[in-house]
């Protein structure tokens, strides 16, 4: 018999596109933690608002203006902080800010957003519908294909990316296609969380992971599993006791971070008495 709170249609929309970005955030992540992006990732989806508030003002389809936007603001801080002087973190809050403001200009013009726009920041994902789910099984697709090609250079890329230069890695063009497809994600990843929090479903499932193993083949194994189980939690109780279910989703991988943290912490402790 199925779970009764999987009987509505939408939340069976919500459970499986929910899955499909929780894999695909979940897989990122090692990267993103492993290649300290923390920042990058909160910038581009920061730097989102503007394309997605450009596709209310338009009024076409927000994923295409918000994903174009996104990398747009993700290849110019990559080209500032590599050919000019200005540090990344320096970059990407420029490209952070300025993005946000053009946001807000569209939206002032905009006749359209009111409806919308919580659901933007705060994500909305019971609102997935037919068209939605195939945006994020394309996306999906996308990602495990990128990972699937270039799972060797990524590795190579995250411990020593000087030593990928001398190889003879395409260190360069494995970057921008890296910042390419995780602005894919991040604009999908907004259906689930928001805006504001869709950095934490790019963060917290590999720094769980990290707490746990070393093996970076565990790792992407652990984040996935932690990012998923907590999409599935924290849609069960956010449709049974009513709570916002991006915000539950990233309360409850919060929940696994000290866990995993506090285990750590005894596993050292517990080495360092014998």
């Amino acid at each position: 018999m199925m779970i009764e709170w999987l009987q509505p249609g939408f939340m069976q929309n919500a459970l499986l596109g929910g899955l499909m970005v929780s894999l695909i955030c979940g897989l990122l992540s090692v990267f993103i933690v492993l290649r300290r992006m923390a920042f990058v990732g909160a910038g581009i989806s920061h730097a989102a608002f503007g394309g997605v508030a450009l596709g209310f003002l338009l009024q076409v389809d927000p994923f295409w203006t918000g994903l174009a936007f996104s990398i747009l603001v993700a290849f110019l801080i990559e080209v500032v902080q590599t050919r000019g002087r200005v540090e990344e973190d320096t970059a990407i809050g420029i490209f952070f800010a300025v993005a946000m403001a053009v946001g807000v200009l569209f939206l002032h013009f905009s006749r359209t957003y009111n409806a919308d726009i919580f659901g933007v920041l705060f994500g909305n994902i019971l609102a997935i519908g037919p068209q939605q789910l195939w945006q994020v099984t394309g996306v999906t697709a996308i990602v495990l294909l990128f990972l699937l090609f270039f799972y060797k250079e990524l590795v190579f890329l995250s411990f020593d990316e000087e030593m990928a230069w001398v190889c003879g890695v395409p260190v360069q063009a494995v970057r921008y296609l890296f910042l390419a497809v995780l602005a894919l994600v991040i604009i999908v990843a907004i259906y689930l969380v928001g805006i504001v929090l869709v950095s934490a479903l790019l963060v917290i499932p590999a720094a769980v992971a990290r707490n746990l193993t070393r093996h970076i083949q565990t790792m992407l194994v652990v984040s996935t599993s932690m990012a998923m189980a907590a999409n599935l939690t924290g849609l069960a109780l956010s449709y049974q006791i009513d709570l916002p279910s991006g915000a539950t989703i990233v309360i409850i991988l919060a929940g696994f971070f000290f866990l995993a943290s506090l285990w750590e912490r005894r596993k050292k402790a517990g080495r360092n008495r014998d």
